[in-house]
């Protein structure tokens, strides 16, 4: 009754769901991996800024470049403030604002942005605090340079002059003239009349948008591995069923029709009429062998007829 699993077809089929199903259970395996990643990465994060509350500051040069081990850190730099922008479409605790930030010249020569506070409405220079004049000594978390359109980073362009849609060397280099850092830092105390910034996660981390994307995945994967079981399994049922009926003979497997069930009437008109297409002698000769095959009318008695015409005297 299994012998049909052996018919080249069937072999196809075992071949597919062989290869299939490990694959599937592979990638919803890497998938779930992806996202236990970004969940450990979130819990170390948030480890870091609760530690970062009580460490005491470090100097800026010594916390650069930014990375995993040092997003989030408190550090502290020198300098004076210069030039002033906004930050629109900001939200924080619900509420739509933007970002005030501030440019500070450090005593190094190099320019660090610093996000000094958040207010709420529409960006407007003329409700963001002017920056403290001279010298000023600055402490907040260090942050990576933000990627347009990723972590609710506005990327459109066309803002108002003193504007930025992202905090990022590539969009300032475009507004101003010096030598920035590719780091920003957020005040942890902002300064007076407004809110300050809490510290991000680093992008691709976290429990964001892309991270429950990979769970999404993960149980698709997955979904995907059943569902060639389930369809293995109902192929191979309708083929049983396929050949028990057979050999009840319920069905009759598709076969020639063989000469034992021609019908008698059929094979005699096929022999008697000849084949369509035949040459003409052949059809010549089928007529010759029909007309010999008819029985001839019996002649009429000569003897009669002469009795009947001759007059008696």
């Amino acid at each position: 009754m299994y012998r049909f699993l052996l018919t080249p077809r069937w072999w196809g089929i075992n071949v597919f769901v062989l290869l299939a199903i490990p694959f599937c259970v592979f990638m919803g395996s890497w998938q779930l991996s992806r996202f236990e990643a970004r969940v450990d990465d979130q819990r170390t994060a948030e480890a870091q800024a609760d530690s970062a509350r009580t460490e005491t500051p470090r100097p800026l040069a010594e916390m650069l470049p930014v990375d995993k081990a040092t997003y989030g850190k408190r550090v502290t730099a020198s300098g004076r403030y210069g030039e002033q922008l906004l930050v629109p479409d900001r939200e924080l605790d619900g509420r739509q604002g933007f970002y005030v930030l501030t440019l500070l010249r450090t005593d190094g020569g190099r320019t660090l942005p610093v996000v000094r506070g958040w207010l709420p409405g529409t960006a407007d220079a003329a409700k963001a605090p002017a920056p403290p004049a001279g010298e000023v000594s600055v402490t907040g978390a260090l942050q990576a340079s933000e990627t347009p359109g990723d972590n609710g980073v506005s990327a459109q362009g066309g803002l108002p002059p003193g504007q930025t849609g992202a905090i990022s060397t590539a969009s300032l280099v475009n507004l101003v003239d010096d030598d920035l850092y590719d780091a920003w830092v957020t005040l942890g105390t902002a300064d007076a009349g407004m809110t300050a910034v809490p510290a991000s996660a680093p992008s691709g981390t976290g429990l964001d948008l892309k991270a429950f994307q990979n769970l999404g995945y993960t149980g698709e994967w997955f979904v995907f591995a059943g569902f060639v079981v389930f369809m293995w399994f109902r192929l191979l049922r309708r083929e049983v069923e396929f050949a028990r009926d057979a050999e009840l003979g319920i069905t009759e497997p598709d076969a020639p029709t063989s000469p034992e069930t021609t019908s008698p009437e059929i094979t005699s008109r096929e022999t008697a009429s000849p084949e369509v297409g035949s040459s003409p002698t052949a059809q010549a000769e089928a007529e010759i062998e029909a007309e010999a095959e008819t029985p001839a009318a019996p002649e009429p008695a000569q003897d009669a007829d002469v009795e009947a015409s001759t007059p008696v005297r």
